[in-house]
């Protein structure tokens, strides 16, 4: 069963994401540690696509591997 994209918006802001409006329903996430950002599209309610949980996971990942190294 598909994540609702307010569960993926919830999980970005408690890994410490912030998030701009873009056009329409987009938002635009970005973590200062990360050089990329993270463009979600969809209502709250929506199921999120495939590609989105997987950007999301990729994101949570590369985010937490970069904090990893700064502990080191």
């Amino acid at each position: 069963m598909p994540k609702k994209i307010r569960e993926l918006k919830a999980m970005l802001l408690k890994a410490g994401f912030l998030y701009r409006s873009g056009k329409g329903s987009h938002t635009v996430w970005n973590h200062s540690l990360l050089e990329y950002s993270l463009t979600l599209s969809g209502k709250d309610g929506s199921d999120a696509d495939p590609y989105q949980e997987r950007d999301v996971r990729n994101a949570l990942r590369d985010l937490k591997r970069l904090q990893q190294e700064d502990e080191q």
